[in-house]
């Protein structure tokens, strides 16, 4: 990864125009083959997190339990069904994002959102670490009110945590969901794929103060 981009996001005028068709994929996850795409089992719900590169951030997520599949792709922008090349250029204005769907009879959102947190550093505004350009700003999109509730109050005690230790102001987007666009193929599970793949996660150390 490691590449500059834009750090500004694009306007209607002059994101890309993107296409009508989207990007397919085979649709079942590479390691425990669940659909990767709707519907979703019942009872489950949906929230999408950008962290930065996608690639480690969906391996957090798959891993952990009650989460019941995960996949990668792109939201929070303008350019309908944009290409992993196209995100790169910081002209579509998506994020890179990770779909988590999870039972929360299982897993609660509220340690989803401590996992978030506590795995990326949320102030540095359209970076991660040396991933520099809009598509890996931090991003929470929710798909219920309720959602939406929780990911805002995580938000302020995270924050009053960080600024106990002597840290910035998180710079998080968060936001209902509009549209999550799938990544092309090769992207999803890259890690599995790629044992040695790149990973550039670095949290700040701080532990966010959420009840499991």
């Amino acid at each position: 990864m490691f590449k500059r981009r834009s750090e500004s996001l694009p306007t209607a005028e002059t994101a890309l125009p993107g296409r009508d068709t989207p990007i397919q994929i085979s649709g079942e996850h590479l390691i425990n083959g669940a659909a990767m795409q709707p519907p979703f089992p019942a009872g489950t719900e949906q929230i999408v997190l950008g962290l930065g590169c996608f690639w480690g951030a969906e391996r957090l997520f798959w891993e952990q339990d009650g989460v019941v599949v995960t996949a990668v792709g792109y939201a929070g922008g303008i350019t309908p069904n944009p290409t992993y090349e196209e995100t790169c250029t910081g002209r579509t204005g998506h994020a890179e994002v990770v779909l988590v769907v999870y039972d929360p009879a299982r897993v609660t959102l509220e340690s989803l959102l401590g996992t978030f947190w506590e795995a990326h550093d949320p102030t540095q505004g359209m970076r991660q670490g040396n991933d520099l350009g809009t598509q890996y700003r931090s991003t929470i999109y929710t798909t219920s009110e309720k959602q939406q509730a929780v990911a805002e109050r995580s938000r302020d005690e995270y924050q009053a945590a960080l600024q106990a230790q002597g840290l910035g102001e998180i710079t998080t987007e968060i936001r209902p969901l509009d549209t999550f666009y799938y990544a092309e193929e090769y992207h999803q599970q890259y890690l599995a794929k790629n044992p040695n793949g790149y990973c550039g996660l670095k949290g700040t150390g701080v532990t966010c103060p959420l009840p499991a």
